[in-house]
């Protein structure tokens, strides 16, 4: 595909509305709603189940979860490779929506700070092996002009999960219990199994099976593909993690109101960022298909500078905290539609899974690195500095998406 398709693609995108909207990818996106909502449950309660129930130090959580994502980060290359095969990009959805429910709701039954561990490895490797084969199944059963609505959908439900898990898992927490609501939680998994296996039989059933399983990424590099690469890294290089976010509008407005409102306060801000990234994800998505995903990615990049610039220079004000966290929240609903809209239009077909599981590592790995990285600055130098520094990157891709998607103009 040439560097001119993405304004073709963005012109047939005036098509059929309603054609992404098919009972695969709808149930495509119930699955990953239904599957965030349930491992969102465990994870919100495990800060406090390490530290109350198992009595493991607070460095137990961030070895845990350091582990855990690096693992992921792994699993979503060698499940790009899978899901280069129809028949094994099948099987890895399924097996890893499965394996991430049972896992992550056996946390529940942990007696040990390793077996915690443990579980929640295998959890989230599950999870990165699921990834590039769910991406892949959504561009199998939708037309190519209505990707961006498509993933816009699926984004949407993504992180409407992400906000019902907490408040499901505080529900259940008051009525079984801790250890109960993990338990628990793995119905929602389960049923997530079940949505994508309803729209794995609504697809074609492919007709033979590849023998070798590997890694292509060398014919990526005749596709847009490549020039998007330099943007997208240094977007994810300074893609910090949310925590990080509350944890500044906290010690902002701990002095104020004090701990316990100050905490609350910033949970709520936490909800707004995911409902905002809920809301504008099928608005992105449909830009996406009309205008191309390239310049639709800059501005959801842009909004993260915005966002960061604001974290970065604020006080202890709540409004322009909620700016920040709605600017945040707007930037990652935007621009991970803008991704995958983007991977799913240049990536030929047979190589497809190779490119999400490429991009989901990218993500991966990028996160870790930019919230270490944060991390770092944050503690020698300040808060300031480190959303100064995410901030300068979130600019600078912008710049470079914009620069690099000139020729296709």
């Amino acid at each position: 595909m040439s560097t001119d398709d993405e304004a073709a693609v963005a012109e047939a995108g005036s098509g059929d509305p309603e054609g992404w909207r098919n009972p695969a990818s709808v149930s495509i996106g119930v699955a990953s709603f239904l599957a965030d909502a349930g491992h969102e449950v465990p994870t919100a309660l495990l800060p406090g189940f390490l530290t109350a129930t198992l009595g493991a130090p607070a460095a137990a959580l961030g070895l845990i979860e350091g582990i855990a994502d690096g693992l992921a980060g792994g699993a979503r290359l060698a499940g790009g490779a899978l899901a280069d095969d129809p028949v094994r990009r099948r099987r890895s959805a399924i097996g890893g929506y499965t394996a991430t429910a049972v896992l992550s709701s056996a946390i529940g039954l942990a007696g040990s700070t390793v077996q915690v561990g443990m579980l929640r490895a295998g959890a989230w490797t599950a999870r990165g092996l699921r990834v590039p084969a769910r991406n892949a199944l959504l561009a199998d059963v939708v037309s190519p002009k209505q990707y961006g609505r498509a993933y816009g959908f699926e984004r949407a439900m993504d992180n409407l999960g992400a906000i019902a898990g907490p408040v499901l898992a505080l529900l259940l927490v008051t009525a079984v219990g801790v250890r109960g609501a993990m338990l628990i939680s793995v119905v929602p998994g389960l049923m997530a199994t079940g949505a994508m296996l309803y729209a794995i039989r609504r697809t074609t059933r492919p007709t033979q099976q590849r023998r070798s399983v590997r890694l292509r990424l060398k014919p990526l590099l005749a596709t847009p593909l490549r020039r998007l690469a330099p943007g997208i890294s240094l977007f994810e290089i300074g893609n910090v993690a949310a925590t990080l976010l509350i944890l500044r509008a906290t010690e902002l407005l701990e002095p104020g109101l004090g701990a316990d409102r100050a905490i609350t306060t910033a949970l709520g801000l936490y909800i707004a960022y995911n409902t905002a990234a809920t809301l504008v994800s099928i608005p992105a998505g449909r830009i996406s298909d009309r205008r191309g995903s390239t310049l639709t990615l800059a501005a959801g990049v842009g909004s993260f500078a915005v966002a960061y610039s604001i974290m970065a220079a604020t006080g202890a004000s709540v409004a322009m905290l909620a700016v920040g966290f709605l600017a945040a929240g707007v930037g990652i609903g935007i621009a991970e539609t803008a991704e995958h809209t983007a991977v799913a239009t240049y990536s030929p077909e047979q190589v497809r899974g190779s490119a999400f599981g490429a991009l989901a590592a990218v993500q991966a790995f990028g996160n870790v690195a930019a919230s270490s990285i944060a991390g770092i600055l944050w503690t020698a130098f300040g808060a300031p500095l480190a959303f100064t520094y995410a901030a300068a990157l979130m600019i600078t891709s912008a710049i470079t998406l914009v620069v690099r998607r000139a020729p296709a103009a």
